[in-house]
C-alpha cells in the first residue's frame, strides 16, 4: 500500500513537509486533544489513516473512469488525424448514415416521447443506464444519510457543549459554596469564642455541632465538586470524538457531493428519478423506432460499413460513433463533445487531486507533524500505522 509505505519512510527520516492548500475545512481539534493520552492519540492517528484508506479506494475508482474518458478523447484524436482521403471516405459514409437517419425520423412524423437529443444521449449510455441509476440512487440516498449524520453529530455536539456549560456552572457553584462554608465556619467559631470568654457560657456542644455541620457540608460540596470534574473530563472527551467523526463525515460528504455532480454531468440529468423517466421513455421510443428500422436495410448496411471503417482506423469504441455521425461531419459538434469529455476528465482530475493531495496528503502530514512534535511517541505511532496497513491490506 503506497500511502502507508510513504508514511513509514517519512516518519523514519522526519523530513520537513511542504505546506499545502486545504480544500476542506476540518474543525480545529488540536487544542482539544490531549496527545499525551494514549487513547486520544491512537484515535487521532487511526482517524488520519482511515481518511487515507478512503482516499485510496476513491482514487482506484476515479482512475478507471479517468482512463475510459481518456480513451474516448484518443478516439477523437485518431479520427481527426486521418489522412485526407480516408477522412473523406469516413465523412461520406457518416453522411449517408446521417441522411438515412434523418429520413427515417421524417418518415415517422409523430410526436416523440423524448427529444432526439435525449434519445441519443440515453442511447449512447444505454448499457450503463441501469448501473447509472443504481449508482445515482445509492449516492443520493447516501447523501441524505450523510446529511442526517452531520445533523445528528451537530446536535450531539451542541448537547455536549450545553452539558459542559452546566458542569462548569456546577464547579463554579461548588467553589462558591466552599468559600461560604469556610466563612460561615469562621463566623460560628468567633461567635462561640465570644459566648465562651465574654459571656462565660458553656459552648462545648456548640463547637461539636459546628464541627459536625461543617464537616458534613464540606464533604458534600467536595464530593459534588469531584463528580463535576469527572463529568467535565467525560464531556470534553465526548466533544473531541464527535469533532473527529464530523471531520471524517465532512470528507465523505465532499466526495459524495462531487460524485453526485459528476454523475449528473455524465448522464445529463438532475436526479435519479429523471434518469429513470428518460430510460423508460427511451425504451418505448426504441421499440417503436425498431419497427421502422427493420425496413431500413440500407441504413443498417451503411452503419456496418461505418463500423468497419472505424475499426480499421483503430478506434477502440467504434459503436459510439454510429450515434455521433454529426461530430464526424461537423467540427463544431466534435468540439462540443470534446469539451464535455474534457469537463468530465477535469472533474475526475480535481477529485483525484483532492483525494491524493488534500485528503491522503493532508492526513499524512498530520501524522508527520504529530511525530515531529511528540517524538517520544514515534515508535508507538509507527506501530499503529503498520498495524493498520496490514489490516487494510487484508481487507
Amino acid at each position: 500500500m503506497g500511502w502507508f509505505q510513504k508514511i513509514r519512510d517519512k516518519l523514519l527520516r522526519r523530513e520537513a513537509d511542504e505546506e499545502f492548500d486545504e480544500e476542506w475545512e476540518a474543525e480545529e481539534v488540536v487544542h482539544q486533544i490531549d496527545y499525551h493520552n494514549k487513547e486520544q492519540r491512537d484515535d487521532y492517528v487511526k482517524n488520519c489513516l482511515e481518511r487515507m484508506a478512503d482516499a485510496t479506494r476513491e482514487l482506484e475508482n476515479l482512475t478507471f473512469e479517468y482512463d475510459m474518458v481518456t480513451s474516448y478523447l484518443k478516439d477523437m484524436e485518431e479520427i481527426e488525424a486521418l489522412p485526407p482521403e480516408e477522412s473523406e471516405q469516413l465523412k461520406e459514409c457518416a453522411k449517408r448514415v446521417s441522411l438515412l437517419q434523418d429520413s427515417k425520423t421524417d418518415f415517422m412524423e409523430r410526436p416523440h416521447r423524448i427529444t432526439d437529443e435525449k434519445y441519443q444521449q440515453i442511447e449512447r449510455i444505454a448499457d450503463d443506464v441501469e448501473e447509472g441509476y443504481r449508482k445515482l440512487t445509492e449516492t443520493e440516498e447516501y447523501q441524505e444519510l450523510i446529511r442526517q449524520d452531520l445533523s445528528r453529530l451537530e446536535g450531539e455536539k451542541h448537547a455536549y457543549l450545553y452539558r459542559k456549560s452546566e458542569v462548569m456552572g456546577v464547579i463554579a457553584d461548588t467553589r462558591g459554596m466552599a468559600v461560604i462554608c469556610v466563612a460561615a465556619l469562621g463566623l460560628c467559631i468567633l461567635l462561640l469564642l465570644f459566648l465562651q470568654f465574654f459571656l462565660e457560657m458553656d459552648t462545648r456542644m456548640g463547637y461539636l455541632i459546628t464541627a459536625g455541620a461543617a464537616a458534613f457540608t464540606i464533604t458534600i460540596v467536595y464530593v459534588r465538586h469531584l463528580e463535576a470534574r469527572r463529568e467535565l473530563r467525560r464531556v470534553e472527551n465526548g466533544i473531541n470524538k464527535i469533532i473527529l467523526l464530523q471531520n471524517k463525515v465532512k470528507i465523505r460528504y465532499v466526495n459524495n457531493t462531487n460524485l453526485l455532480d459528476y454523475l449528473y454531468l455524465k448522464y445529463g440529468v438532475s436526479s435519479a428519478g429523471e434518469l429513470m423517466d428518460l430510460w423508460e421513455n427511451y425504451q418505448i421510443e426504441k421499440e417503436e423506432r425498431e419497427k421502422f428500422r427493420r425496413a431500413e436495410l440500407e441504413l443498417d448496411y451503411n452503419q456496418q460499413e461505418l463500423l468497419q471503417m472505424l475499426k480499421r482506423y483503430q478506434i477502440k469504441d467504434p459503436a459510439i460513433w454510429l450515434h455521433q455521425t454529426e461530430a464526424i461531419l461537423d467540427p463544431k459538434e466534435m468540439v462540443e463533445i470534446r469539451h464535455n469529455l474534457i469537463i468530465r476528465r477535469q472533474s475526475l482530475r480535481r477529485r483525484m487531486d483532492y483525494n491524493r493531495e488534500v485528503v491522503a496528503g493532508g492526513s499524512q502530514k498530520e501524522i508527520k507533524a504529530l511525530v515531529d512534535k511528540y517524538p517520544q511517541y514515534a515508535k508507538e505511532i509507527m506501530a499503529t500505522v503498520e498495524e493498520y496497513e496490514k489490516k487494510f491490506a487484508k481487507g
